[in-house]
């Protein structure tokens, strides 16, 4: 933050200041509805809010992250208010930001770019599928309703109670729906769910006063001043029974934070610390449930509009934060009469807009292994849960990852063509063949699940007992400790026959796992080249020649002399040249 100062002026804190506000208003509605819909009482997305907020500003890695409870953690933090309990979400909160802050520290960051795309779509809009379906009854004012931790007893729940509709409160929701959505294009620069409230809570006060739920009804007053200080109970009971959670609101925090700070990058071609980030948000995820509050992360649209209204540093955050702290103090009792069918519509349209349908309705048209993984993972986060989600999804990912990248090596017997001096696939046939030296072209990564299909083709060869083997690696960029094992017992196979065997081209890091593991050493460095036609000169070196004598292949043009048993001369051919 510190840095950020350099060359502050007044003109930037007067920037700071209007988009600090600005992000402040717009966050108050939000941050009520969402810890209504996480199953918590409503001053405690005002508490994370305020704490988290400023915290994020403070110790974050991007100038212009704002910070606070959202959507993302909504059906999370529910599921474990539903099982655990208020207290053990907070304790659970805790240990998250213990996780990021470890995550930081231990730098990484850069970890959190190899999820996925199509399991961060399926995760995100099963949680949009998920906020909007528990904000139905809200928005149709039904009565006794209880909630449940499943997505269709939910469902079944509503469609129970239908016959309990408010006519007030859907009326209330429609005036609030109607001006969230009006407001943008007459208003552009006012917080359109602000505005929204505002209209529909005074209409249902004025019109039918008393006919719908409101915040005090259903949760009591909002208290106008921030909790006291309590420090959770951490047991080891406790910390092994919410180790899941935990883990699962660490792992969300971390990816919604940084693609929101990647966002913000993109905006301003600013680039943030990622390993700075995750310690800011760890640290106010340590932080706020000391003073009660939920979970937070950074906030995509909330940094988006920071942005947009001229923030150029983190102050716009922390004055974004103390908005939000003088609004509770002094509006805390106005808060409360806000009508429950107010706040539906606000978190049905943020669930609308973090649904990535344009991008889930392309990559499910692809057809490709992608679209089962984004199907798989959007249906168990709306069915299952989103760990279980999250689990399944890249535990999908790994598998089709390994299958494609197996499906990738190419092992093919291959020859040298005269007429151009390039080794071809086509040039190996029944009459055009070398019985003693066996020449292989070996692309793409030798790893675990490739290695069957590369014993196969190589002891295929190994069959008909060629006096050489040649493997040409040059295209084999990586090969892990199972292709070196496979390569091993080739190796080994061949030297019992006495074969021998060459490499060309190897590349840095097979030749140094080789080495690693004295594989080198049993080959032996003599039998190593960097092209093609060396190896084959050296090849030639080790032919039995009685064996040439009346042979008709002609696979070399040394061939020609050596059916008739005549001995090898030096070629005056460049055949190192050969890759």
């Amino acid at each position: 933050m510190l840095h950020s100062f350099n060359n502050y002026s007044m003109r930037h804190f007067r920037k700071d200041l209007l988009a600090g506000i600005i992000v402040g208003v717009i966050a108050i509605p939000l941050g009520m509805a969402f810890a209504i819909a996480s199953g918590v009482k409503p001053e405690y997305g005002i508490y994370t809010t305020i704490i988290a907020g400023i915290l994020i500003s403070i110790f974050g890695g991007s100038k212009y992250q704002i910070g606070g409870p959202t959507g993302a953690f909504v059906p999370v933090l529910l599921g474990v208010v539903m099982t655990y309990g208020y207290e053990n979400l907070l304790v659970a909160g805790f240990m998250a930001g213990v996780m990021l802050l470890l995550m930081g520290v231990l730098k990484l960051g850069a970890l959190i770019k190899f999820i996925p795309r199509p399991v961060i779509i399926g995760f995100t809009s099963g949680i949009a599928v998920i906020i909007f379906s528990g904000q139905i009854a809200n928005f149709l004012g039904l009565s006794d309703i209880e909630k449940h931790e499943d997505f269709l007893s939910n469902m079944r729940e509503i469609v129970i109670h239908l016959d309990s509709v408010n006519l007030y409160s859907v009326a209330t929701a429609i005036i609030c729906f109607f001006f969230i959505m009006v407001t943008p294009k007459f208003l552009p620069k006012i917080p359109s769910p602000l505005i929204g409230l505002l209209i529909s809570s005074i209409a249902a006060a004025y019109f039918f006063p008393g006919q719908v739920a409101t915040i005090a009804s259903a949760f009591g007053q909002i208290p106008n001043s921030l909790p006291d200080f309590h420090l959770p109970q951490l047991t080891l009971e406790k910390v092994h029974l919410l180790l899941g959670p935990a883990f699962t609101i660490a792992i969300l925090g971390a990816i919604e934070s940084l693609l929101s700070a990647v966002v913000a990058d993109g905006m301003t071609g600013s680039k943030h610390n990622s390993n700075r980030e995750l310690v800011g948000q760890g640290i106010a995820n340590i932080i706020t449930p000391l003073f009660g509050g939920i979970a937070a992360t950074g906030a995509i649209a909330r940094t988006a509009t920071n942005i947009k209204n001229g923030a150029v540093s983190p102050v716009s955050g922390v004055i974004h934060g103390l908005s939000v702290l003088l609004v509770l103090l002094l509006l805390a009792p106005y808060a409360s009469t806000i009508p429950l069918a107010s706040m539906a519509p606000i978190l049905m349209a943020v669930a609308w807009n973090m649904s990535e349908r344009k991008e889930f309705t392309r990559v499910l048209r692809t057809k490709t292994s992608d679209s089962l993984i984004l199907f798989v993972t959007f249906t168990l986060t709306v069915f299952a849960n989103l760990t279980i989600a999250v689990e399944v999804g890249l535990l999908l990912s790994v598998i089709l990852f390994v299958k494609r990248m197996s499906g990738s090596l190419k092992v093919e017997q291959v020859l040298l063509d005269p007429a151009d001096k390039k080794v071809r696939t086509t040039m190996v046939n029944g009459g055009y063949d070398c019985p003693q030296i066996n020449l292989f072209t070996v692309e793409g990564p030798l790893f675990f699940g490739a290695t069957q299909l590369f014993e196969q083709s190589i002891m295929s060869a190994i069959h008909y007992r060629p006096n050489v083997l040649i493997l040409r690696m040059s295209k084999v960029p990586y090969m892990d400790t199972t292709g070196e094992a496979i390569l091993t017992s080739i190796v080994k196979h061949f030297q019992k026959q006495d074969g021998t065997i060459l490499f060309s081209g190897m590349q840095h890091q097979p030749t140094t796992v080789m080495k690693r593991t004295k594989l080198h050493d049993r080959i032996g460095k003599e039998h190593f080249f960097d092209h093609t036609g060396e190896a084959i000169d050296f090849a030639l070196t080790k032919l039995n020649i009685d064996k040439c004598i009346g042979c008709k292949q002609y696979a070399f043009h040394e061939c020609t002399e050596l059916c008739k048993g005549n001995s090898i001369e030096k070629s005056s051919e460049k055949r190192f040249l050969v890759q």
